[in-house]
Order: C-alpha cells, then structure tokens, then sequence
C-alpha cells in the first residue's frame, strides 16, 4: 500500500486575469477549483496510473468537507483527522502577466492531533511506500518528518521525502528511499550555485553520503538526474511542449517515478515515467491524466533518453 500525507492540504482557487492591476477592480477571465498539497498531489497522480493509495494528513472546517467530497472524485481513498480549531486552507493563485500565489494559514493541529496520526502511521507494514512532502504548519514542530521516520526505522517501510533545507537535512541519517530536490534546492543544502550535470550528480551523491538512498534532481527544462542505490546515475531530457502550469510538476514527478519503480523494479523506467509524468501535469491547465503522461512517455523513448 502507498501512503502519502499533507499536513496542510487546500483548495486552490486558481483564477485568470488577463491584465492584473493593483488598486483597481479585476475580473476574471477564468477560473477553477482544485485539492491542493503535494501528498494529494501524489495520490492523484498514482490515481491516473492505476496505483491506489491512502492519503493522510488534517482537515477542518467547511474548506475541509469539500476537500473530503473532492478527494473520492479523484479515485483514491483518504483517512484524514478532523481537526476542530480553523479551517483549512484555501490557496489563490492569480495567473497573468505573471504567476502570483496567496496561501492561507490552515487549522491548528493540537498534540492530540499528531498522536492521531501516530496511531494511522504505526498500523504501515513492511514493503509499505509513504510518500512526506510539503511545508508544516506552524502549528507542528518543524521536525516532524524526522519524528515520523525515527518512529518507523526499522519496519521496512520505503519513504520518499520531498522537502527543502532542513526539512531534509534531518531525514537523511534514517536513510530515506527517495529525495527529490531541484538543483536549486540542492545548491542552497550546500551553499553553492551549480551550473552543470556534474556538479549536480557530485552534490546528489553527497546527500548520498548523508544517508539518502536515491536522489532524483529535477532540472527543468535541463530534465532529471537520478543517482541509484546500486550506484548508477540516469539522466533524462524533457519532451517539447508549453509550460502552462508550475503548480503540481514535482508531485507528478514523484509520482510518476513510484509508479514506474512499482512496476517493474526498473530505475531507468522509474526516471521515464517521472519526467513524463511531471512534463505532462507542466503542459497542462491542471494534473495530468494517463494519456497525456504515457504520450510523452513514447516520445521520451523514441527520443533516446
């Protein structure tokens, strides 16, 4: 079973404004309603390739209900904690000349509440995937994941961490099974700025060092670099298209890489359907679904990388 969970997920109200002037009244020119977060992100995404998975994590308040509603919509089941302070989140993102985001604060998360959690997390089994990725609330003590991962060390439980700084500094010593930084993201871990694939890969076997068993540097448009366990490195481009939305990409990715890694075991097949999948929900208005993600699949592969 695949677990992921969002300690703040959201609605993301994303709104198109042809011209956006500040001080004036603007109106839209479009405008959707999304479940926002990186776990639910994941789970969509799986979702869309036939992989099934729980997701966790807090909900409250009316925000909250409609997070629950929209979440059966997506095809995978959810066993969120009703939290009873706040509401959660809802996110603007204001797309125009330029992309703008406004992300709300979310409910307060009490000690009774992370114990809740607790007790979720410690029914996981070996051979279980759990997928950590997103901010913490203010609410929660900023080393949660490294609390969680000490809490399974041990039960042979595969986690993925997508997180910055010291997020994922503290996770590397109970060997995570896969980080994914950019290489921006890399850099700022070490306080440098890193121009090529080289610096990239040497970086990335660093946090190998450090304990991370896979590292997977997204790079944009520059593609992917994987450093494997077994010690081998991969290095995929990225297919053409038009960026439309930066908003669920690295969630797609790492999705995309689970699916493909579940399959068949394959790391080269892994990177594949990461990058397909991660260019796909880039090229698109919202999450990818399977036809756009296996396309650009095909065309990776028939592109040689």
């Amino acid at each position: 079973m695949i677990y992921t969970v969002t300690f703040n997920p959201a609605l993301d109200y994303v709104v198109k404004v042809d011209h956006f002037t500040l001080g004036t009244v603007n109106r839209a020119s479009r405008e959707d309603i999304y479940c926002g977060g990186k776990g639910l992100n994941v789970s969509a995404v799986l979702a869309a390739l036939g992989f099934g998975s729980t997701a966790l994590g807090f909900v409250a308040g009316f925000t909250g209900q409609e997070i629950l509603r929209r979440v059966k919509d997506l095809g995978f089941r959810s066993d969120f904690i009703q939290v009873e302070k706040g509401m959660s989140r809802i996110n603007i993102k204001l797309k125009s000349q330029e992309e703008t985001e406004l992300n709300g604060m979310g409910p307060e998360i009490t000690r009774e509440d992370i114990e809740s959690l607790y007790d979720r997390l410690d029914s996981l089994k070996k051979g279980d995937v759990l997928v950590l990725s997103g901010s913490i609330p203010k609410s929660i003590s900023d080393d949660i994941y490294e609390r969680i991962m000490a809490r399974l060390s041990g039960k042979g439980i595969r986690i993925v961490v997508d997180a910055t700084k010291d997020l994922l500094i503290r996770v590397l010593p109970y060997h995570p099974f896969l980080i994914k930084p950019n290489n921006h993201e890399l850099g700022e871990l070490f306080q440098v700025t890193l121009n090529r694939v080289e610096e990239i890969i040497e970086y990335g076997k660093r946090l190998q060092k450090k304990g991370a068993m896979n590292v997977l540097v997204s790079m944009a448009g520059d593609g992917a670099v994987l450093i494997t366990e077994e010690g081998s490195v991969y290095r995929m481009g990225v297919p053409k298209g038009t960026v439309k939305n930066s908003v669920g990409a690295g969630d797609s990715m790492v999705a995309g890489f689970l699916a493909g890694y579940l399959e068949n075991g394959s790391y080269e097949h892994a990177l594949r359907l990461g990058s397909a999948a991660g260019s796909a929900s880039a090229f698109s208005e919202g999450l990818a679904g399977k036809d756009e993600i296996m396309k650009l699949y095909e065309e990776l592969s028939k592109e040689g990388f």
